[in-house]
């Protein structure tokens, strides 16, 4: 077995992985200050209630923003699991080609969600994911990644929102079915859902044009991330939601990668 880590700003993406099926999968809260050995417990947990055995996983690799935690996660890795992870970035193999200006600071993420859709796909790809910030990168049909935007993520702009005007209060993202609305509530769940679905079509609507300049054609757009469903179901520009997308793309970097993997310990 396989064990993926996708650590974001605000959610670690666990899944396990028997060659190409994932089998599992669970969350748990971004927690910088949490010890290797609280998070061993959680993930000795998290096997016991699934019925898996720790000493099953073969191999283990991380994405991570999220660069205070990694110390505590790598470490746990190697005293709870007996392997040393591996870990995406500078001289991990993935099979495109970064064509921004430093392609260090293209975060993990990015990178990974890239090699699962230009894998699975093979298209021409412009790839939304929905985190705390929300991400679009646009791919060649070649595996070239040419780059993308960022942008405050919904639950940001909402909470901002909130936090900002003293009158309004902190609600549910829900689409209503009416944009003019008649209560607050509503009114700003209409400005915040609505505003976002304008926002993410006309952003690709103008990455389409700068890929068509450059000969792509028939592109596809692939969105993930965990309010990616929300958003897709009314933007006219998307395509697939995946909300694996991350997972695939690890383990499909794992396998281009697995002879690094490093056993600490022998297991008797």
């Amino acid at each position: 077995m396989i064990l993926v880590l996708d650590v974001g700003n605000t959610n670690i993406v666990i899944g396990i992985y028997d060659k190409k099926d994932l089998i599992t999968e669970w969350r748990l809260s971004t927690d910088m200050f949490r010890t290797a050995d609280e998070y061993g417990i959680q993930f000795l947990n998290l096997f016991s209630l699934s019925k898996l055995e720790i000493n099953m996983v073969e191999g283990v690799i991380i994405s991570s923003v999220v660069p205070n935690i990694m110390y505590s996660l790598e470490h746990m890795i190697r005293k709870y699991f007996k392997i040393g992870p591996i870990v995406v970035g500078p001289g991990v193999k993935t099979g495109i080609n970064i064509k921004y200006d430093n392609p260090r600071e293209v975060g993990a993420d990015r990178i990974v969600n890239a090699v699962a859709a230009h894998e699975i796909y093979n298209k021409p790809l412009i790839i939304i994911d929905f985190g705390t910030a929300t991400t679009f990168c646009a791919v060649r049909e070649n595996g070239d990644y040419l780059g993308g935007a960022i942008c405050p993520g919904i639950k940001i702009s909402s909470d901002a929102l909130f936090q900002k005007a003293a009158k309004l209060p902190r609600v549910e993202l829900l689409r209503p079915s009416e944009v003019i609305c008649r209560n607050t509530v509503t009114s700003m769940q209409a400005g915040i859902v609505y505003g976002y679905i304008g926002q993410v079509d006309y952003i690709v609507h103008k990455m389409k044009i700068e890929m068509l300049e450059l000969g792509e054609q028939d592109i596809l757009v692939v969105a993930t991330g965990g309010l990616a469903k929300l958003i897709s179901e009314e933007s006219k520009n998307v395509d697939i939601v995946n909300p694996f997308l991350t997972l695939e793309g690890l383990r499909i970097i794992y396998e281009k990668n697995k002879k690094q993997v490093n056993y600490e310990n022998i297991r008797a």
